[in-house]
C-alpha cells in the first residue's frame, strides 16, 4: 500500500494509527525515483526505447555501483555523439517515438507519457497525435507485471532483463522499428543483437509474448461529448472498466479531496474535478491524493473519477484524465451538474454525460468563464500561451 492509499484507509477507519505512521516512515527506503512504473521510470525507460539513452541504464537502483559506471559510460557516449554530430533530431523520429510508446504500453507506464510525448513530438517537429497512442495500444500487449497495478518494482524489472529484454521481445514480434538510430551511433537492432528473444524462465516480471498480462495496451484514448478532443484512461488492473453513475462535481482538487476525506463519496459515484486543466489550473494539477484516498477507502473499483487535470504515475483505478477541451475554455466538462448521469466505458472508448445536446446548449448559453487564478507573472503568461492537453499542453504552438 502506498502512503497516499494509507491516508484514505486511515480516514475510513480501516487502519490503525501505528500502521499508518509506519507506512509513512518507510515509504521512501532509499534515494532515486519512485520504485514503480510511475512517471519518472516511465519516461526514463521510454528514453531508452527512443534511442536517447543507453540501453539498460534507466532501471538501476540509484545507490548501486553499476549506476556510477552507467553514468560514466553515458558521458562518454554523449561526447562521442557530439563529435559525430548525432543530434536529437536525428534520433527522435516518428518511428522512434512509436518505439517509445510501444515500450510504455508493454511495461504499463504512466498516463503522463501521453502529454510528454505529444510535447516531445511537437518540439522535434514530428507528426504525432493523441490518436496514435490508441493505434499503438491496440497492437502492443502489456508484458510486465509492474506497480502501480502489478506486483514488482523497477529493480525487479532491471534484474529480470529490463528495458532491453522487452524491446527485444517487441523487435522479434514485429512491433519495434529496429532501423532507428540511437545515441551510440548504432541502430536499435544492433544494440539488441545479443539480447535473447525470450525472457528468462526464472522470473515472472517480464512475460513471454504469447502469455501477456493483457492482450492490448493499458493507456486508452476515450472520446465522447465530454471529451471531443480525447482523454486518457489507464485501464489495467480493473475488473470492469466501465461505469455509469451520478456526477459529483468539484471545481478544484482540494474541494474534491475534502469531500473524499469526509466520506461523502459513495460506490457508483463519478467524481468530476474540473478547472484543473492547462489553463484552468494553471498547469494540470496531479490527482494522486484523491485517487489514492479513494483506493484506500476501498472505492478504487466502484467509483469513477474524471478530470481535465492529470494523474500521478502511481494512480490506478477507474480514472480518466486530460479531458479536452478543458473546463476553463468552455469544454463540456464545465457544463456538468451535480447528479448528471455520466458513462465511462473503456471497452467502447467512450466518455459521455448523458444529457441531451439541447440541454447542453442551454447550459452553455448561461456559462461564464471564471476569472483566471493568476493575472500577473509567469503563471498568467502560461495561462495565455498554453495549448489544449490533447496537443501536449505546449506553449509554442501555432493555433
Amino acid at each position: 500500500m502506498s502512503a497516499f492509499e494509507a491516508v484514505g484507509s486511515y480516514a475510513a477507519g480501516k487502519m490503525k494509527k501505528a500502521d499508518f505512521v509506519g507506512i509513512e516512515k518507510n515509504a521512501c527506503p532509499s534515494v532515486g525515483a519512485c520504485g514503480g512504473m510511475y512517471t519518472a521510470n516511465t519516461m526514463s525507460s521510454s528514453f531508452e526505447a527512443l534511442g536517447m539513452s543507453l540501453l539498460g541504464s534507466s532501471q538501476m537502483a540509484s545507490p548501486d555501483a553499476e549506476k556510477a559506471d552507467s553514468a560514466a559510460e553515458s558521458a562518454r557516449v554523449l561526447v562521442n555523439a557530439i563529435r559525430n554530430n548525432i543530434r536529437p533530431r536525428k534520433i527522435i523520429t516518428r518511428k522512434s517515438i512509436e518505439n517509445a510508446v510501444s515500450l510504455i504500453m508493454a511495461t504499463g507506464g504512466s498516463t503522463n507519457a501521453v502529454l510528454h510525448f505529444l510535447a516531445i513530438a511537437a518540439a522535434a517537429e514530428v507528426k504525432w497525435t493523441i490518436d496514435d497512442f490508441e493505434r499503438v495500444r491496440r497492437r502492443v500487449p502489456v508484458l510486465c507485471d509492474l506497480k502501480p497495478s502489478g506486483r514488482y518494482v523497477a529493480t525487479d524489472f532491471h534484474r529480470a532483463g529490463g528495458v532491453p529484454q522487452v524491446l527485444k521481445i517487441l523487435l522479434a514480434n514485429g512491433l519495434l522499428h529496429g532501423d532507428c538510430l540511437t545515441i551510440t551511433g548504432r541502430t536499435m537492432a544492433e544494440e539488441l543483437r545479443k539480447i535473447p528473444a525470450q525472457p528468462r524462465k526464472d522470473q515472472d516480471v517480464i512475460r513471454p509474448f504469447n502469455k501477456p498480462i493483457y492482450a492490448e495496451g493499458h493507456l486508452a484514448i476515450l472520446k465522447g461529448n465530454l471529451a471531443p478532443e480525447g482523454c486518457v484512461a489507464k485501464i489495467t488492473g480493473l475488473k470492469n472498466p466501465s461505469i455509469t453513475g451520478p456526477a459529483r462535481v468539484f471545481d478544484s482538487e482540494p474541494a474534491a479531496m475534502k469531500a473524499i476525506m469526509a466520506k461523502k463519496i459513495r460506490a457508483g459515484d463519478v467524481v468530476v474535478i474540473r478547472y484543473e486543466g492547462p489553463k484552468g489550473g494553471p498547469g494540470m494539477q496531479e490527482m494522486l491524493a484523491p485517487t489514492s484516498a479513494l483506493v484506500g477507502q476501498g472505492l478504487g473499483e466502484s467509483v469513477g473519477l474524471l478530470t481535465d487535470g492529470r494523474f500521478s504515475g502511481g494512480t490506478w483505478g477507474m480514472v480518466v484524465g486530460h479531458v479536452a477541451p478543458e473546463a476553463f475554455v468552455g469544454g463540456n466538462i464545465a457544463l456538468v451538474k451535480e447528479g448528471d448521469s455520466i458513462t465511462i466505458d473503456a471497452h467502447k472508448l467512450l466518455i459521455r454525460v448523458n444529457v441531451s445536446a439541447k440541454e447542453l446548449a442551454a447550459r452553455r448559453a448561461k456559462w461564464k468563464q471564471p476569472k483566471p487564478r493568476y493575472t500577473r507573472g509567469l503563471l498568467a503568461k502560461y495561462t495565455k500561451l498554453v495549448s489544449t492537453a490533447s496537443k501536449g499542453a505546449i506553449t509554442d504552438h501555432d493555433d
